[in-house]
Order: C-alpha cells, then structure tokens, then sequence
C-alpha cells in the first residue's frame, strides 16, 4: 500500500479527528439543550448546503458510484436527475411547510391526522432505517480503515469500530446538529478534495492532454447517460422517476436531512440552501461517475484486473498504484464521507426517539439533557452492535441485502406522509401499524412474482414507488370518510 507505514495513517486520521473535535468546541460553546436539536435556527444557508452533499455522499457512493460505471456506464445519472427534481419539490412545497408548523422532530405534524400510533409508526420507520443504513455505510469505512492502518498494526476489527464511533460521539453529544452542520462542511471538502486529488493524478498517467482526454472519454459507450429500453433496470424513465421519490422519501419525510434544513433562519433561507444543494450534488456526483471511467482506462492501461465486485476498483487503484498522497487523500476521504453520514443519523435517530417517543420537551432543562445524553449513547452503542454483527455473518451478499431491505422501509414513510397531505380520510388508526408491515412485504413478493411472469422485466429504484402506493392504497382501504382535513389545510 504504497509502503507507507500504518503509523502515519493513524497519525493523520487523528490530526482529522482532532480538527472535528476542535469544531465541536467552538459550536458547543453558549449551547443551550434545543441546541442539539435545532442549532439554535442560525445555520448560514450555504454551510448547510455543502455539508449536506458530504452527508448524501455516503462512504457508500464514495467506492461505489465510481466501480458501477463499469457495469452500467453513466445511467444512475438518470436517477440523480430525478433527485435534483425532488429537492426542488422538497425546497418549494415541504420546508416552507415544516417552517410554518415549527416543528422539531417532522413525524409529530402526522399525529393529528393518523393519531400516536401512526405517528411513532411512522418515526419507528425511519430509525429502523438510519440504524441498518448507518451501520452499513460506517462498516464498509471501518474495513477500508482496519486494512489500510489499524490491521497492519494487529489491532482487532471490534476496536476500529468503536474508536471511530467514540470519536463521533464525542464531537455530537454536546451540540448534536449544531456541531454536525460544521463538520459536514469539513467532511464534504475531505471527500471533494480526495475525489478531484484522484483525477488530476490519473490524468497525469494518460499522454493525452487533459481536455483531449476527458472529451474522448465521456464520447465513449462506457460514458453513456441514457438509456430507453423498457425491459433494462436503468430505463431512463424508471430512475428518473423513482429518483424524484427517492428524493422526496429519503430526504423530505427523513428526520435526517430536514433536521440540518431547520437549522437555517428561515424557510427562505432554507429554500435557498436546498436549491443550492441540489446543484452541487448533481455535479458532485458526476464527478464522481467521470472518475469511475478514468479508474476503468487506467486499469486498462496497467493492465490492472478489474475485481469481481466492481466498487473494490477505486480502493485497489487508490490504495496501491496512485501514491501515498492519493492513498492518504482516499482513506480520509472515505472516512469523511461514512462519518458525516453517521454523525447526522446519529443524531436524527436521538432527535426522533427523544421528541416522539419520550417527549423530552415535557421535562425540566437538566433532565431533557441527561435523557438526550443517555438515548445519544444508546444509538452508538446499538450502530455498534449491528456493524459487529455485519462483521461476524461475514457474507457480503448476506450483509448486503440487509441494506437493501432497509430501503423497503422508507416506502410506508413515504405513503404515510402522503395520505396524511392529499386524503381526507380517517385512518383506523389500530391498522395503520399492520399496513406499514404489509406494505413492504407485498412489495417484496410482486418483486418475486414478476420474475416468473413478466418476461425478464427487472426492478430498480422503481421499486419505492410501489411500496409507497402500496402503503397509500391500504391506509385508504382501512380508513373510513370523514371531514378530516389534510395535512396542508391544518
């Protein structure tokens, strides 16, 4: 590994850590306990921004989105297209909405129409889901940091775990997402730095000029965006518009992401910091797909065999043929983007169990602190828990449609939103538990039932869609007529 020793990795990490803990310093100063929670509403709406694109660039896509050019060029594109849509929804319909209900946790706007039960339902779901995609997206980082510096030094797996995650408890338990919001800025040029470092470098390896080379690249089949056959996983229409669900799913009914909108002074601000997001993840993203190409020409070129899971290329390349500045750049870079995914879930996940299932805000100053410190602790140690288990199945394959099964849990979010906006009906709210179970499960079995009759369709991120419907349409069905308003008329 460019024979640079594992001591000066764990050296420079530090030196990483340090410089969170030192941000951690100067935002937890004169914090007050909603601080945590709200960051005080005086967030700068451009930090927002950029952070969060270091927050939706998990460690995830960091390997990933690059490997995957080689097998399905630049079509999740597409899908990124679709998303730039749904931000520009979220920034124009929902968060002037959540700024006028004055929320702190989102899921407490459902418990006039859907009742407690479907709205701890609701909040149930979504820290199901940050608990598994966490765990998952810190665990591909941990492995890449157990074999670039704490393996060669014979320290066991268990124990990069919990030093990683004892460092972001560390640097949130004072401020939570006042403190988050800095250090995803921070963590986002990390992983900007490492991705544009990595290009430049590479492209010193090819005798073409660097305009030369790039506008042959992306003229190549490997670099094509669309993609119209019906019967493909990457039709065009498919991603566009399951990427605008996912959008709205993942990132408008998601504690998560609006916890860090809420933070700006307003919903202009707020507006502004989406709408300005959305660009920068866009080409973020396509930086990222035109770094996969050159990792594939570079590979080409060195005669370097491509691994069989495709999202191993940019850590082999990385890590052994690029340099000890690069493999530094890279191992940083990683751990910035699972960590400002981790620190943000984090925090949501205690925002959320504290506001709708213990109802913090009821208690004395001293005490909300002391509840909110202890939940805080609790969801580290439990993302702890699931990354060990993830490590002792030692089956990727198994490991890795965990995550993908966590995916299905965003579609009763998203329906459970959507009734609550558009439907006028009353929900049986004893049956809005069953119907947010059963939702993913007939999702999971039309999948399954389509294999055999539709003549080799394959389902993609279309698959949210589905189950969201699916969700709406048993909510309508266990619902009764009523002069119930909507969400948006309360």
């Amino acid at each position: 590994m460019n024979n640079l020793n594992p001591t000066i990795f764990l050296f420079l990490l530090l030196a990483y850590f340090a410089l969170l803990l030192l941000i951690s310093y100067f935002t937890g100063k004169k914090s007050k306990t909603q601080s945590f929670y709200t960051g005080d509403r005086q967030s700068p709406w451009y930090v927002v921004a950029f952070g969060m694109v270091g927050a939706t660039i998990s460690g995830v896509t960091f390997i990933s989105v690059p490997g995957e050019t080689g097998n399905s060029a630049f079509h999740y594109f597409q899908f990124v297209m679709g998303n730039m849509v749904g931000y520009i929804i979220i920034a124009t319909l929902l968060l002037p909405f959540y700024y006028r209900k004055n929320i702190v946790s989102i899921y407490t706007i459902l418990e006039e129409k859907t009742g407690r039960k479907g709205y701890l339902t609701t909040s149930g779901f979504f820290i199901l889901s940050k608990i598994i995609g966490a765990s998952f997206r810190l665990y591909l980082a941990a492995l890449v940091i157990d074999m670039a510096i704490f393996g060669p030094l014979g320290i066991p797996f268990w124990v990069t775990v919990l030093f990683c995650l004892l460092l972001i408890w560390l640097y949130t338990f004072r401020s939570g997402i006042k403190t988050v919001v800095w250090t995803d800025t921070l963590q986002t040029l990390v992983l900007l730095t490492a991705a544009i470092a990595s290009v430049i470098v590479l492209l010193k390896h090819f005798d073409k000029p660097s305009s030369e080379f790039l506008g042959n690249l992306l003229s190549k089949p490997e670099a094509r965006v669309f993609e119209f056959g019906w019967k493909s996983p990457n039709n065009f229409f498919k991603q566009f518009f399951s990427g605008i669900v996912i959008a709205i799913a993942l990132n408008g009914f998601d504690q998560d992401i609006i916890q860090k909108n809420l933070t700006c002074r307003n919903a202009a601000d707020a507006r502004k910091n989406m709408l300005w997001f959305s660009s920068w993840f866009g080409l973020t993203v396509f930086l990222f797909l035109v770094l996969g190409a050159m990792l594939y020409a570079f590979a080409k070129l060195e005669g370097i065999e491509i691994p069989e899971r495709t999202d191993r290329l940019f850590p082999l390349i990385a890590l052994n043929y690029l340099g000890a500045s690069i493999a530094v750049l890279f191992v940083l870079g990683i751990s910035a983007a699972a960590f400002s995914s981790a620190d943000s879930a984090i925090t949501a996940m205690t925002t959320s169990f504290s506001i709708d299932f213990l109802k913090i805000e009821q208690h004395i100053e001293g005490r909300q602190k002391r509840i909110r410190n202890f939940v805080h602790l609790i969801f580290t140690l439990l993302i702890f828990g699931v990354i060990i288990l993830f490590y002792n199945l030692n089956n990727e394959s198994v490991v890795v449609s965990i995550f993908k099964a966590a995916g299905y849990t965003y579609g009763p979010i998203a329906g459970v939103f959507c009734f609550a906006f558009f439907f006028r009906r009353r929900p049986i709210r004893w049956l809005i538990v069953p119907a947010c179970i059963a939702s993913p499960v007939i999702t999971y079995l039309i999948t399954v039932l389509f294999k055999h009759i539709a003549n080799g369709y394959s389902f993609g991120f279309e698959l949210i869609i589905i189950n969201t419907l699916i969700t709406i349409l048993l909510l309508s069905f266990f619902s009764k007529k009523g002069a119930l308003k909507t969400l948006t008329n309360l």
